[in-house]
């Protein structure tokens, strides 16, 4: 499988962090806000979100009616390779949170889910309704 990574974090003016990436290190922008941009370096998937001045104590951001984690990290994946591993952690008892579909019905539709680790990082599991629009923009 060929599956590539995705990290978020937070910014302090999307702006300048759209300018670094792209006009400095030439790396190309995807689907993007004026609150958040997706970075593709490389093939893989970074994603800024304004926080405005932040801390490890920011711990969350809303998007559309979720509240989810400011800092984590994570893979995109098929979609049968999703459903297995929501399936199989689901039943581990674990604490397997956000379950979602974002973007519904737009450029970028994909389904998410996280989960903790033991040292309290959150992972996230994408899944692209089409693989191509991983990186488009609207």
């Amino acid at each position: 499988m060929n599956a590539q990574f995705h990290l978020a974090l937070p910014c302090k003016n999307i702006e300048e962090t759209r300018e670094f990436y792209v006009d400095v290190i030439k790396a190309r922008l995807g689907r993007n806000t004026e609150k958040w941009l997706d970075i593709n370096l490389y093939g893989n998937q970074l994603t800024f979100t304004y926080s405005g001045h932040f801390n490890f104590e920011f711990k969350n951001y809303k998007l559309d009616d979720y509240v989810l984690p400011s800092f984590h990290f994570g893979v995109i994946v098929s979609v049968e390779t999703w459903g297995e591993l929501y399936s199989r952690l689901f039943k581990m008892d674990l604490e397997v949170t956000t379950e979602a579909t974002f973007m519904q019905d737009k450029k970028g539709e994909h389904l998410s889910f996280f989960v903790q680790d033991p040292n309290g990082y959150m992972l996230e599991f994408k899944s692209f309704k089409n693989e191509e629009e991983v990186f488009k923009n609207s």
